[in-house]
């Protein structure tokens, strides 16, 4: 499952950042705000690349940009395979995107903490994670599907709701390849 979950998160998370790029380059046309240089500056940090004042290289941008979305689809592959999938799952799933993007950001002294921004770039952060949060989703969960209910869906199939008595379904044998 692990093996499964790997590949079709990186294809997940690779959807899901194409689909936010495109997002973010329509709206940066329309509200002509310009390119981030935040995703390089993290990479810089955490790589020990020289820095620089300025535009950052554009390769080492798409880099950190496309990486994390394309790694972070991995762990979203993994919920929809344990059978967390849907709507509410790819909303657990933003916070998390958003959370590494902070984490990150913060740790490395490139950016500040979301309540200390203008309003509008917040908004405009929290559309675009959860446009990529939702497109990983769907591919994740649509991809995940193809192997039948996860274990959670089995479990909740049992007795609908969440019940102390219920015990959990009976674990599968491991498939030798």
């Amino acid at each position: 499952m692990m093996r499964r979950a790997l590949w079709e998160g990186l294809v997940a998370g690779g959807v899901g950042v194409l689909v936010m790029t495109v997002g973010e380059k329509v709206e940066q046309r329309l509200t002509h705000r310009p390119d981030s240089h935040v995703p390089a500056r993290v990479l810089q940090r955490l790589t020990g690349m020289p820095e620089k004042d300025g535009r950052q290289p554009v390769p080492v941008n798409w880099a950190m940009h496309f990486g994390q979305g394309i790694v972070l689809g991995v762990l979203r592959s993994v919920m929809a395979h344990a059978g967390l999938r849907g709507p509410w799952s790819s909303a657990k799933f933003a916070v998390v995107r958003l959370t590494n993007d902070q984490i990150l950001e913060n740790l490395t002294g490139v950016g500040a903490p979301p309540p200390t921004w203008p309003r509008g770039e917040l908004v405009v952060d929290l559309l675009h994670k959860t446009v990529y949060a939702v497109a990983t989703g769907v591919v994740a969960d649509a991809l995940a599907a193809r192997r039948g209910p996860g274990p959670g869906q089995r479990h909740a199939a049992v007795l609908p709701g969440r019940h102390a008595d219920v015990g959990p379904v009976r674990r599968e044998r491991a498939h030798t390849r």
